[in-house]
């Protein structure tokens, strides 16, 4: 939060770092034209503060006592990341994150074959085919970091099975086929991890309940029936790991709210139903966690925005609009978080673009 320096007003600036956050009062400057800061102002050493005396005053719990007004105003305009060749993409995009300032979207593209594209911390790449499973994807692809320089991407094939694809650090595997709940399932896939080597899979069967396929390390599992809120699943899942053996789960019910169901490391928890935006939502939820007991849920509204709901510790909040890029958002949003106070969300606008919004 900054005030403009100048007419009848003291300076003041905040340095954001949560566990040494201080208010910094600085002596009036007047007759200089309003200056807003796009970044807080940092000196480090060797060099001396250029200004007089700073007294400095904690702000303890800032960021768990945030307001829906101070989460709108920390996220930044909309960025049109273009979209691969051949006609752009479709379907939702999926964002994954294996370390600090690094961000991997994939997105199904017109040709039906995975796209990459990467932000390295400095510039963001150009758009990479990783080609298909036989008979190319069917949904939107699903990704999840377990670890540096690792990434797994999960898809429906064509024969409505779950496929695999990972980055080991040095290059990218082929396609491993999954198989599938007994049935079937439909929509796209969506993975959490809760650790180094931890895989956990979750699908809308055809009998829409929640189906779990998971890798501990040696092996994948057989498939588990997770059920479903009232009335059944009525589109594909987000899952998100804020923490080891924990497991956070989103579907949109049958009633077209956003429905919970957690893993705690010794069950699964019965279905909470988290209300959805002013006229409803459509399509998959997605959700991050940049730190224990944090949760951030995104949905695309019936009226083609962006909304946020989160849960901060100790309560949820309300709906937060988040508005839209030029024309609306079209499609579901994918969401990841690299550090802490930080969410990166990824939609396809109307121009059949990747759009990119963030938190910080």
């Amino acid at each position: 939060m900054f005030f403009p320096q100048g007419y009848q007003q003291q300076q003041i600036a905040y340095r954001n770092n949560y566990s040494n956050e201080r208010i910094i009062y600085y002596p009036p400057r007047p007759r200089r034209p309003f200056i807003y800061y796009p970044y807080y102002p940092y000196y480090p050493t060797p060099y001396p503060y250029p200004y007089p005396s700073p007294q400095y005053y904690p702000r303890p719990g800032y960021y768990r006592n945030q307001t829906d007004a101070d989460m709108r105003a920390s996220w930044r305009e909309w960025e049109d990341l273009g979209a691969p060749l051949f006609g752009g993409f479709k379907g939702s995009p999926a964002v994954s994150s294996w370390g600090t300032n690094r961000l991997d979207c994939f997105v199904r593209g017109e040709n039906n074959r995975l796209w990459h594209k990467w932000w390295d911390g400095r510039k963001w790449s150009r758009w990479e085919d990783l080609g298909a499973p036989r008979g190319n994807l069917k949904d939107s692809p699903a990704a999840v970091s377990w670890g540096a320089n690792r990434i797994d991407i999960f898809v429906r094939g064509q024969n409505n099975r779950l496929w695999h694809k990972w980055w080991d650090g040095s290059r990218w595997s082929q396609w491993e086929d999954l198989g599938a709940p007994r049935g079937g399932f439909k929509g796209s896939p969506a993975v959490a991890s809760w650790q180094a080597n931890r895989l956990d899979c979750f699908a809308q069967g055809e009998d829409n309940n929640l189906w779990h396929k998971w890798w501990d390390g040696r092996s994948w599992s057989q498939w588990e029936n997770l059920g479903s809120p009232r009335g059944g699943l009525k589109g594909s899942p987000g899952a998100v790991s804020w923490g080891a053996n924990r497991i956070d789960t989103f579907v949109r019910g049958e009633n077209d709210h956003l429905w919970h169901k957690w893993w705690d490391g010794s069950h699964w928890s019965q279905w909470e139903n988290l209300g959805s935006p002013r006229g409803g939502f459509e399509g998959t939820p997605s959700v991050a966690s940049w730190e224990q007991n944090r949760l951030d849920c995104f949905v695309t509204g019936e009226d083609n925005r962006l909304w946020q709901k989160y849960w901060n510790g100790s309560r949820w909040s309300e709906w937060v609009n988040l508005g839209s890029p030029r024309g609306g958002v079209r499609s579901s949003p994918g969401a990841v978080s690299w550090g802490r106070e930080r969410i990166d969300t990824f939609v396809r606008g109307n121009n059949g673009h990747l759009w990119h919004k963030w938190y910080s």
